[in-house]
């Protein structure tokens, strides 16, 4: 190819806007129609199903072709919701922003709801129910009693303790001993 030679154009290809992507019939034609990639008669509709295939037991070909136009169908509509559900999630996500609702605010408000939705659960309800009987128990009452003996013994062996460590410290202060001790420690501050 010389240079100064201008290139072919290059094909061109046109995509049919009504094939669903979403549709195990990618790239077929309409039911009963042609192949747009070959041109060559699609048998069967859009399943591609040629006359040679068996029917399901008890189903006719035109029943077979009334379901399978009706799949088609569905999927179209199929196509058309998930078009519509984006379409309504970007709208909802651009409202939140304008709100100033971030997804960490949402978590946030999911989580207290939650919580709310506990508390007001049976279970819960039936624990909480279940622990005021408890409290109210012999059991729990005798618990709750020889702890806090137990704590009041404690408090008073601990005061008696610190009472007689005081009373030791101060005998100690007033012994010889120490009266001596502190001289010399006084001695040394003013030397």
């Amino acid at each position: 190819m010389d240079v100064g030679q201008a290139c072919p154009p290059a094909p061109t290809l046109s995509l049919d806007p009504d094939i669903n992507l979403n549709s195990p019939n990618k790239g077929l034609g309409p039911a009963g129609g042609a192949d747009p990639l070959t041109d060559v008669p699609v048998e069967g509709g859009a399943m591609g199903v040629s006359s040679i295939n068996t029917l399901p037991p008890g189903l006719t070909e035109e029943e077979a072709e009334e379901i399978r136009s009706e799949l088609v169908k569905v999927e179209e509509e199929i196509s058309t919701l998930r078009q519509v559900l984006l379409a309504k999630e970007k709208h909802s996500a651009e409202l939140k922003r304008k709100l100033g609702l971030s997804p960490l605010n949402e978590l946030k408000q999911n989580l207290t709801k939650g919580w709310q939705d506990v508390q007001t659960s049976n279970a819960y309800l039936t624990a909480s129910a279940t622990l005021d009987e408890i409290s109210r128990s012999e059991a729990y009452k005798k618990t709750q009693e020889t702890l806090s003996v137990a704590g009041q013994k404690t408090t008073a062996a601990l005061s008696t303790m610190g009472t007689a460590l005081s009373r030791k410290l101060g005998d100690m202060r007033n012994s010889p001993t120490f009266k001596s001790f502190e001289d010399k420690v006084g001695n040394m501050k003013l030397g």
